[in-house]
C-alpha cells in the first residue's frame, strides 16, 4: 500500500506534469512574471467556468477577502456577521479593517452558518454577512440572500473551500459557489480543490462597478501607474502560479468527482458503526466538493481515535480544534457560551480523514477498518 497522506500533491502532479512543467518553462521564457499573460488567459477561463462576470487574481485567499470588503466601502464600526466553526482568516481581517466582527453559530448537519443564527445577530450597524462554504459545501443561499435583501446586507462569500461545488435553488436554478452573492473570495492554496504551487487567490462578483474597484485595490489603487485613484494594496497573483493554475482548471470537474467517490465510499463503509456521523449533504451529490471529509465521532472518543490513528500511520486533522468566539484575539464580553451549542460540541467531535485526488481503494479500506476496529472494541 502506499503511503497515506492527508494531501497527495505529488501523485496528482505526475498526472499533468507535461502539462505543468511546458507552462511554467512558457513564462519563464517570456519572463512576464507579473500580470502576464498567463494570468489574464486563467482570469477568462475562471470566469467561464464559474459563469460569473468578473474574477479579479490576487495574491492570496486572505486577502482576496479583505480586498472584497475593502471594495464595498466598508468603514469601521460596521458589523460584519459570520461563522464562529471556522479558519482565523474569515475574521481576522474583519478584524485588520477595523470593522465588528459578529460570530454566530452554524448547523449541526452542514456545519456552515445558521441563517436563523444570523437574522438573530443583525442590528443596526450590520453591513454584511459572511458565509463560509465550509469544507466544500455551500452555505444555505437561499436563507442568506433572503435575509440580505430583507435588511440591505452586502454578502461577500468566502469560499476557500468549495471551488466548483454547485448550489441548487428552491426556485429550480444552480449557480456555482461563490457566484451568489455580492462579491466572493477563493484561495488557490495548494492543498485547496484548485491548488497553486504556492500561493494565490482571487475575488469573484457580477457588479462591474465593484470589479473596477477592486481591479484598482489589487494593484495599488493605481488605474493608470503612478496614478493612484483609491488606498489599495499589492496583491497580485503572480504568472507562474497562474500557469499552474491553467493546467488544472481543466480537470477540476474530476477532481471534485474524484472526491466525492472517495467520500461515497468512506460513508459507506461507516453507515453501520455507532458513533461515527458521516458528512451530510445538503440536495444534490455536487452541492459538496469534500475539500475536507469530516466525520462526527461521538461518545467523547474522538482524542482517543486520533492517538490510534497516528500509531496506525493514519494522519487526520481537527478542523477546528477551538472555536473563534474563544480565541485570544477575538474573545468579546458580547459572546455568550449559551449561543454557540453547535460549534462547542463540533470541536470536541469533528475529524479530518486523509482526502485527496488520489486516494485508492486499499488506502480507504485500511482507513476505516482501523476507524472501525478501534470504535468498536
Amino acid at each position: 500500500m502506499k503511503k497515506i497522506q492527508m494531501v497527495d500533491l505529488k501523485g496528482q502532479y505526475e498526472k499533468i506534469k507535461d502539462t505543468v512543467n511546458y507552462s511554467i518553462l512558457e513564462v519563464l521564457d517570456t519572463t512576464a512574471f507579473i500580470n502576464g499573460p498567463e494570468v489574464q488567459s486563467f482570469q477568462k477561463e475562471l470566469e467561464e467556468y464559474l459563469d460569473v462576470k468578473h474574477v479579479i487574481p490576487c495574491a492570496n485567499g486572505t486577502d482576496a477577502l479583505q480586498i472584497a470588503m475593502m471594495g464595498l466601502g466598508l468603514k469601521p464600526g460596521d458589523e460584519v456577521i459570520t461563522a464562529d466553526f471556522t479558519f482565523a482568516a474569515t475574521v481576522e481581517v474583519i478584524a485588520l479593517l477595523q470593522l465588528t466582527p459578529v460570530l454566530v453559530d452554524v448547523e449541526p448537519d452542514t456545519f456552515n452558518i445558521d441563517p436563523e443564527a444570523i437574522r438573530k445577530a443583525i442590528t443596526p450597524k450590520t453591513k454584511a454577512i459572511v458565509p463560509v462554504h465550509l469544507f466544500g459545501q455551500s452555505a444555505n443561499m437561499d436563507a442568506i440572500m433572503e435575509i440580505a435583501e430583507e435588511h440591505g446586507l452586502y454578502v461577500i462569500e468566502d469560499n476557500a473551500q468549495a471551488i466548483g461545488a454547485n448550489y441548487h435553488f428552491k426556485n429550480g436554478n444552480t449557480k456555482k459557489a461563490g457566484a451568489i452573492g455580492h462579491v466572493a473570495s477563493t484561495s488557490f492554496f495548494p492543498s485547496k480543490n484548485l491548488g497553486c504551487y504556492g500561493d494565490g487567490g482571487a475575488i469573484f462578483t457580477n457588479d462591474d462597478e465593484l470589479a473596477h474597484t477592486i481591479r484598482g485595490i489589487v494593484n495599488h489603487g493605481m488605474y493608470e501607474r503612478y496614478h493612484h485613484d483609491v488606498v489599495g494594496v499589492n496583491s497580485r497573483l503572480d504568472s507562474i502560479q497562474a500557469a499552474v493554475l491553467r493546467a488544472k482548471l481543466p480537470n477540476l470537474n474530476e477532481y471534485n468527482k474524484a472526491r466525492q467517490e472517495a467520500a461515497r465510499k468512506y460513508s459507506e463503509a461507516f453507515k453501520d458503526v455507532e458513533g461515527v456521523i458521516v458528512p451530510f449533504t445538503e440536495g444534490e451529490a455536487d452541492t459538496h466538493v469534500y475539500h475536507q471529509y469530516t466525520l462526527k465521532i461521538a461518545n467523547g472518543k474522538r482524542d482517543a481515535l486520533a492517538k490510534h490513528l497516528l500509531e496506525k500511520g493514519i494522519p487526520f486533522g481537527v478542523y477546528y480544534p477551538i472555536p473563534l468566539h474563544s480565541q485570544k484575539a477575538y474573545k468579546d464580553e458580547r459572546y455568550n457560551e449559551a449561543d454557540f451549542p453547535v460549534t462547542n460540541q463540533l470541536v470536541q467531535e469533528v475529524i479530518s480523514l486523509p482526502m485527496h485526488t488520489e486516494l485508492d481503494e486499499e488506502q480507504i479500506d485500511y482507513i476505516t477498518k482501523t476507524i472501525k476496529d478501534f470504535l468498536n472494541q
